[in-house]
C-alpha cells in the first residue's frame, strides 16, 4: 500500500480487507463521512452484507480513525483504524437474540430491515442491555487498501 493517510478526506472513500486474529474477514467501506458498507466473509455472522449504514466517523489524530455504529439488529460495532501501520481495532456488541441466533441476521441486511424490527420487538429485551462482548480487544489485522486496483 502506498497511501498514506493524514486527513479525514484520505480515509474516506477507502475500501478495506482484513482478518482478525480470531479468523473472521471482514469487507469494508467508507462510503463518505456518515456512511459505510460492509460484508462479513467469516465468522458468527459470515454472509451478512450491509449497504449505507449510517455511522460515526471521526479522525483521532493524523492517521487514526474511529468508526462506530448500531445496525438495526442492535449489534453495535466501534473500530479504530491505523492504516498507515496497517492495523485495525474492532469491539463488536451483539445482542442476546443476535449471539443466539446469528442465522437470521445472515443476508443482504438492506433487503430485510423490515423482518429484522419484527424479529427483534419480538424478542425478550426485559434483560435490558444483556450484549455479551465478543471480544474487547479482536487483533490486529494485515490491511489491503483498495483504490483503484487491489493492491495485495
Amino acid at each position: 500500500m502506498d497511501k498514506q493517510f493524514k486527513t479525514l478526506a484520505d480515509f474516506l472513500g477507502t475500501h478495506f480487507i482484513y482478518t482478525y486474529d480470531n479468523g473472521w474477514e471482514y469487507e469494508w467501506y467508507a462510503k463518505n463521512d456518515h456512511t459505510v458498507d460492509s460484508r462479513i466473509h467469516g465468522g458468527m455472522v459470515a454472509g451478512r452484507w450491509v449497504k449505507d449504514q449510517e455511522a460515526h466517523i471521526d479522525m483521532l489524530t493524523e492517521g487514526v480513525y474511529k468508526v462506530a455504529w448500531t445496525e438495526p439488529t442492535e449489534t453495535d460495532v466501534a473500530l479504530e483504524f491505523v492504516p498507515n501501520e496497517h492495523k485495525l481495532n474492532g469491539t463488536i456488541f451483539f445482542p442476546k437474540w443476535v449471539q443466539e441466533h446469528p442465522e437470521i441476521t445472515v443476508c443482504f441486511q438492506n433487503e430485510h430491515i423490515d423482518l429484522i424490527n419484527i424479529s427483534r420487538k419480538s424478542r425478550d429485551f426485559s434483560y435490558g442491555m444483556d450484549r455479551p462482548l465478543l471480544s474487547p480487544f479482536m487483533g490486529l489485522f494485515v490491511c489491503f487498501c483498495i483504490f483503484l486496483v487491489i493492491d495485495i
